[in-house]
């Protein structure tokens, strides 16, 4: 059985592991993942999408965890979006829940939730929201993991392939 550690990174440090993290992230679109990126998805799209997170978090606006392997291989990740509008200070986002596709099936998403959970509220949220795409095994995860179904929006957005999908948003109570 393989043992993951789950951490959060400093902007820093996600710049220095920013190839990882473009491999799983690549990887989740590779494999039909929505989560805004369309598929084949370039390395400079990842880069300059974990520039712009790694920049975030040193603003302070968000937290990124990673699940890292025994080698320390990065393998997944989610990030708690924590700069919300002034009448808003109790509330967060949920983004990017990514396991490459090698370490699924182990319950790595589930521990990186359980541990954005735990950021959240050291931080003072009350409430998390995402979405996800409908019909998804992402939708049927979260279910799973508590959260609220709120409702869908047909035709919201476009899988990696190019094919429109309604998504779900969901809310949890911390």
């Amino acid at each position: 059985m393989t043992h993951y550690f789950v951490r959060s990174l400093s902007g820093e440090t996600l710049l220095s592991r920013i190839d990882s993290l473009c491999d799983v992230l690549e990887n989740s679109v590779a494999g039909g993942a929505s989560v805004s990126f369309m598929h084949p998805l370039s390395r400079e799209k990842s880069l300059t999408f974990w520039s712009g997170v790694a920049a975030s978090v040193g603003r302070g606006e968000r937290i990124v965890l990673v699940a890292e392997d025994a080698a320390g291989e990065i393998v997944g990740t989610v990030q708690v979006v924590l700069d919300q509008p002034e009448n808003q200070p109790h509330r967060a986002d949920v983004a990017k829940l990514l396991v490459h596709e090698k370490a699924r099936r182990q319950g790595l998403a589930r521990r990186l939730m359980d541990a954005l959970e735990s950021e959240a509220r050291a931080q003072g949220k009350t409430v998390l929201v995402l979405d996800t795409a409908t019909g998804s095994g992402a939708e049927t995860f979260y279910l799973q993991c508590g959260w609220q179904r709120v409702g869908e929006i047909p035709r919201y957005a476009l899988m990696p392939d190019g094919n429109v999908t309604a998504t779900t948003f969901f809310y949890k109570f911390l």
